[in-house]
């Protein structure tokens, strides 16, 4: 088979002493290539500006002097600027594009020694992506000193990217992003095929993009962490600088939504005493994300749209625009596109948020994942308490036959596991988890309402704590058509026979709950409601999660509540 290289003038390395006498005594790397007794080429492509002219017509005749039998091609590629890396790429990218490479009767080989480092980066880029064909070859002066010129043949070194000899390179890049894949599933060596695909995914869109990422799903499923996660990675990469602001989009209405996330300015409306930079600013540089973003206000959508398109936004009582270049993940347990047909959301914004998309399982959906996750809440739980709580062998596998039971619906997603080994880790005596603790926390769960059965645990639990009290969960209550606030309310949330599973205390005040948040439009408005006093005494209020973890204890949630009370 026949070789062909295509090689750049060197005008500084060719000229060493090209028209003296001495000149086959000075190592010059395109004539040196046509020196090697083991290195043959049919086809010589030397590239050469015009200007070069002179210095090209003597290194074509020596290279023919040196290998008779090469056939040297010379072909003008002019640069304006040798070291512009727009301008030199493009015109060896039109110059691969405009050649027809027989691959099949030729090995072609590449020459990266001469020309600009520019070029020669250009050269390896083309290579590498297959623009230009075949191997790569490094020369160099065979000598050893600043001079390196005692021989004019020097060595040379051919690279094939294809090569197996490589694959320990490639394995370095391979470990990096396993590091990286796992760094973004927190360290947990998950099992489920499908959410592995995803994070993989989001590990090259995290790496590779910096636009929006929209993360969906249950609450409870792990949008939070891991948007965390992708700002920890993209972070230690160097692809941003700035802070992680972490926004509920719940806990925002009216004008303190629009000042806690665009700002304001002194005296903007009633109770500004002072200037307010708001998220967007603090997120500045950084990584912004907006969790339960489907319940921003149609003012704070179009703001936000704005922000994200152009960078900019107006704080509130101001006249002067505000920059911030951020980079944003959304969440919602929402669906955006059935907000969008109802008129709740802009199409242009989700248009905008939704070009990198994910969905996180639920729980119940990945029960593959459950027995890892155990072993990580526990270590989570001693490093944080410094004590050393552990499962006995038995109480293992009585804890992960109810955990993997299908029955078992897992409502509350992580947040619901977790809650359920704190309780255990908090109980265990000795350091040690026992079956009759495990049996308990069956029994815990088989009282609320929705909680799945008992799996044969003991009876007479009494208490209605619900799984998933460290948040709830959005849709786990039944949504019966039972209207009002009459008793009957409640069978079609709490089901049947309700009234033997709580007591007469509980029922009378969860049915003025039910009642409020079937008369407001959104959890924080019913919030505002029922604890019109005690939220004076906080310094933050946050009514709605307060509303939604009560409600978690009979297995509801605002939206069950609400849905079921209208007609």
């Amino acid at each position: 088979m026949k070789t062909s290289i295509i090689s750049l003038l060197g005008s500084t390395l060719d000229a060493h002493g090209a028209h003296g006498k001495d000149r086959w005594n000075a190592w010059r790397p395109n004539v040196a290539l046509a020196m090697q007794e083991d290195l043959h080429f049919d086809e010589f492509h030397l590239l050469y500006q015009s200007q070069f002219k002179s210095l090209a017509d003597s290194v074509i005749r020596d290279i023919k002097t040196a290998s008779p039998d090469t056939e040297v091609i010379p072909e003008i590629m002019e640069f304006d600027d040798p070291w512009d890396f727009g301008e030199v790429y493009g015109k060896l990218y039109d110059y691969a594009l405009s050649r027809r490479f027989d691959r099949e009767e030729r090995d072609w080989y590449v020459h990266i020694t001469t020309g600009s480092h520019v070029a020669q980066i250009c050269l390896f880029l083309l290579n590498e992506s297959h623009h230009l064909p075949g191997k790569l070859v490094q020369t160099s002066p065979s000598g050893r000193g600043p001079q390196r010129t005692s021989g004019p043949r020097g060595t040379y070194r051919v690279i094939d990217l294809e090569l197996s000899r490589y694959d320990a390179l490639a394995r370095r890049f391979e470990t990096e992003r396993r590091d990286d894949i796992t760094s973004l599933k927190g360290g947990i060596e998950t099992r489920n095929a499908a959410f592995n695909a995803l994070i993989e995914t989001v590990e090259r869109v995290a790496i590779r993009s910096r636009d929006p990422i929209l993360l969906t799903g249950p609450t409870g499923a792990g949008k939070s962490q891991l948007a965390r996660r992708v700002y920890e990675l993209r972070k230690a990469k160097g692809l941003l600088q700035g802070a992680f602001v972490d926004v509920n989009c719940a806990t925002l209405r009216g004008d303190q939504a629009t000042s806690a996330l665009f700002g304001h300015r002194k005296g903007a409306y009633t109770g500004a005493a002072a200037d307010r930079p708001g998220l967007l600013k603090a997120a500045d540089g950084g990584l912004l994300f907006l969790d339960e973003i489907g319940e921003l206000g149609a003012d704070e959508q179009a703001m936000l749209l704005r922000a994200i398109e152009e960078k900019r936004f107006l704080p509130l009582g101001s006249d002067k625009e505000t920059e911030s270049d951020f980079q944003l993940i959304c969440g919602t347990n929402r669906d955006l596109g059935t907000d969008v047909a109802a008129g709740r959301f802009r199409e242009d914004l989700l248009a905008r948020i939704d070009l990198w998309s994910f969905r996180l399982p639920g729980l119940a959906e990945r029960r593959e994942d459950i027995e890892p996750n155990l072993d990580y809440e526990l270590e989570n739980w001693n490093a944080r308490t410094g004590k050393r709580i552990s499962f006995n062998k038995e109480a293992r596998t009585r804890f992960l036959a109810w955990a993997l039971d299908p029955a078992t619906p897992w409502r509350g997603n992580f947040r619901e596991f977790n809650a359920c080994l704190t309780r255990l880790a908090t109980l265990a005596d000795g350091g040690r988890i026992a079956v009759g603790d495990v049996e308990a926390e069956i029994a815990r769960a088989a009282a609320v309402p929705g909680g799945g059965r008992s799996g044969g645990a003991a009876k007479g639990s009494g208490n209605s704590g619900g799984s998933g009290s460290s948040g709830g969960s959005e849709g786990s209550g039944n949504s019966g058509s039972a209207g009002g606030g009459s008793a009957d309310s409640l069978a079609g949330l709490l089901g049947e026979g309700y009234e033997d599973k709580f007591d007469r205390f509980d029922l009378a005040q969860l049915r003025e709950v039910v009642e409020a948040c079937r008369e407001s439009r959104t959890a924080a408005e019913a919030g505002k409601r029922l604890f019109a006093v005690s939220r004076l005494a906080k310094k933050t209020a946050n009514d709605s999660d307060r509303l939604a973890k009560y409600l978690a204890k009979f297995g509801l949630s605002f939206k069950a509540v609400a849905t079921a009370g209208a007609d």
